[in-house]
């Protein structure tokens, strides 16, 4: 026998034992083998998913209920306010009702629902009339454009604030600027004025300028500001006047931890979340260079990032694609969800709706914002006025419709799918999973905590 032969039979015998290795098993009937199969496949999926990092695959066991109902309100609300902003933006405050079906996936507004429903549902805010040409025009009411004048005016009031908050953020990035464009994803979060393009950013030469770099607009940072290269926590935590403080390097404070009444027994498991904690880490306005991504400095500073960023927020609450779009310029790991999950204690992932939102869960108490601007009280009044169900009054027709778009416009509201409501906690409190665990699912959440915070240390 050759060499090649010699060889060719070893593989072949190699072959042959790990064949009947990976096949040995009782002899079942073809109803007992799939049942046999299905119970493996059944349990090697529940393993992978209580491990994985995925917000679709969490247990429904850990969801924050209070925070939850706090993204199905608003949910219903920033509609309302995107068609507020677009009437803002015509000069006298009207648009044709057709012009406005253009907007329907802004609105997440499905056929066969109409947008003449959907308007009608908030009369206190919006009204609907029709010229004697029959165009069916949408406009505010007084009401409405009384809480426009005062919006204007709250943000003209927070505009310094918000100069304040912007520098930071440059403060924060690697190279000192950022895009317009992707600040503009932080506008509505922030407060920034719809038009802060063309004004907002000139308003403040001293602190920022806009600059243009291979045809693309930038913010760029002016000048370093010592007094402002202060995290918020520091200034929760710190004693002593701001010009006292040493330059930004590291920061050895804990950051406010808010679980659910069902997880406090996570804090009997090994004192790893007390020894994340105590760990230093550096300061979202220090130099990260020289961090190694996905050591653990590296983590835990992206953390401190991402803490930092929902507390220039009004309602402390992002959308996670709006974090992701930074994680070059702020130096965050690319699985930036898995952080924001490993660490449900300091932050809470909602996936209510298209888009997940991240909050900052010790901003809020229950369902409520703790700390609420002028801004954020002026949104509850707008909240207040969504879904509001009074008598519908007929509009007076000065003729017959000629280009009559929705021939049903001032019939009677159906009850169908397309009622707009307020927010009914009772009616919907029911389909927000997990609000309760057992004893025994409580340790089995404390148990994966625990084992994520292991992994870290």
């Amino acid at each position: 026998m050759t060499i090649t032969q010699l060889v060719r039979h070893k593989l072949n015998r190699i072959s042959i034992d790990f064949a009947e290795f990976s096949y040995v098993r009782p002899s079942l009937s073809p109803v007992d083998n799939r049942t046999a199969s299905g119970w493996i496949f059944s349990d090697l999926q529940k393993r992978l998913m209580t491990t994985s990092k995925r917000v679709q695959d969490r247990s429904k066991k850990k969801r924050i209920h209070d925070l939850e109902i706090v993204t199905e309100k608003w949910k219903i609300a920033s509609k309302v306010l995107f068609v507020i902003e677009l009437l803002k933006k015509e000069p006298e405050q009207i648009m044709r009702l057709r012009e406005l079906e253009r907007y329907r996936q802004q609105i997440n507004l499905q056929k066969p629902h109409k947008v003449s429903d959907f308007i009608r549902k908030s009369p206190k805010l919006f009204e609907l009339y029709k010229d004697q040409k029959g165009v069916i025009w949408c406009g505010l009411t007084q009401q409405g454009e009384d809480l426009v004048a005062e919006e204007e005016r709250l943000k003209e009031e927070h505009s310094p604030q918000l100069a304040q908050y912007v520098t930071r953020f440059l403060m924060m990035s690697v190279d000192k600027r950022l895009q317009v464009d992707k600040i503009a994803h932080f506008r509505r979060d922030l407060g920034l004025p719809y038009d802060f393009r063309n004004q907002w950013i000139h308003m403040f030469p001293e602190l920022f300028k806009a600059v243009k770099i291979d045809d693309v607009e930038y913010l760029e940072l002016v000048s370093w500001n010592p007094a402002w290269a202060v995290t918020e926590l520091e200034k929760k935590l710190a004693a002593g006047p701001e010009s006292d403080r040493p330059p930004p390097g590291l920061l050895c404070l804990p950051f406010p931890l808010k679980f659910p009444a069902n997880y406090k027994k996570i804090f009997r498991y090994g004192g790893q979340i007390e020894h994340f904690q105590k760990r230093p880490y550096l300061s979202p306005y220090a130099d990260p260079c020289d961090l190694s991504p996905g050591s653990r400095e590296f983590d835990k500073r992206a953390v401190a990032v991402m803490h930092e960023l929902l507390s220039f927020t009004l309602e402390k609450r992002l959308v996670t694609d709006h974090l992701t779009h930074f994680r070059q310029e702020f130096k965050m790991p690319q699985k930036l969800m898995r952080l924001l999950l490993k660490h449900f204690g300091i932050f809470y992932v909602s996936e209510r709706g298209k888009r997940l939102s991240v909050y900052l869960t010790e901003a809020y108490e229950g369902s409520e914002l703790i700390e609420k601007c002028p801004l954020v009280l002026w949104k509850e009044k707008i909240q207040n006025l969504v879904g509001y169900r009074g008598r519908k009054k007929r509009l007076e027709m000065f003729n017959e419709f000629s280009d009559m778009e929705d021939e049903k416009l001032f019939e009677d509201e159906p009850n169908g799918e397309n009622a707009f409501g307020e927010f009914n906690n009772e009616a919907n409190v029911g389909q927000l999973d997990g609000a309760l665990l057992t004893d025994d699912e409580e340790m089995a959440v404390a148990e994966e905590v625990y084992n994520a915070y292991k992994d870290s240390s």
